[in-house]
C-alpha cells in the first residue's frame, strides 16, 4: 500500500499545505516539503454498509492527513464523517464531514489529534451515530 502513493499524491498533499504555515517555513529557512505515511488501512463495512478502499495517514511538514485512496467508495447514508478510534469511536476525533462517496480525497486532520493515540479510522454516520466502515490502522 505505501508503493500506491505516488508523486502525483504526493502533490496533493503538498498543495494542502496552508499559506500561513508555507509562509512561517519560509522564514525559518525551510523549503522541503516532506511526507510519510505513519499508518495505513482497508475499510469493513458496517451496519450493513458497504465501505471498501483503503485510507493512509500521511505526516506532513503541516502536520497529519488522512488520505482516502482511490479505490474508496461508501454505499451511501446520510451525513457521513470522519474520525478515529480504539475499541469504538471516539467523538472527540470527529473532524469532517465526508465529501465524496468514492474516490481519492484527502484531509487535514486537526492539530489536537494525533493519529499515534487510535488504532481505528471511521466513516461515521453523525445522524444516527453508527459506524458506516472502520479502517484497523497499522
Amino acid at each position: 500500500m505505501f508503493k500506491q502513493i505516488t508523486f502525483a499524491l504526493l502533490a496533493i498533499i503538498a498543495s494542502s499545505v496552508t499559506a500561513a504555515k508555507a509562509d512561517d517555513a519560509n522564514k525559518h529557512g525551510e523549503s522541503k516539503i516532506t511526507s510519510s505515511v505513519v499508518k495505513s488501512g482497508q475499510f469493513e463495512g458496517r451496519n450493513r454498509h458497504v465501505t471498501t478502499g483503503g485510507v493512509s495517514i500521511v505526516q506532513t511538514a503541516s502536520g497529519y492527513v488522512a488520505i482516502l485512496e482511490s479505490n474508496f467508495s461508501l454505499d451511501g447514508a446520510p451525513a457521513p464523517t470522519l474520525g478515529f478510534g480504539n475499541n469504538r469511536f471516539d467523538k472527540e476525533t470527529e473532524f469532517t464531514k465526508l465529501e465524496s462517496k468514492n474516490g481519492l480525497q484527502v484531509y487535514a486532520i486537526p492539530d489536537h489529534i494525533d493519529p499515534s493515540d487510535y488504532s481505528k479510522f471511521y466513516v461515521w454516520c453523525a445522524d444516527f451515530n453508527v459506524a458506516l466502515g472502520v479502517s484497523s490502522l497499522k
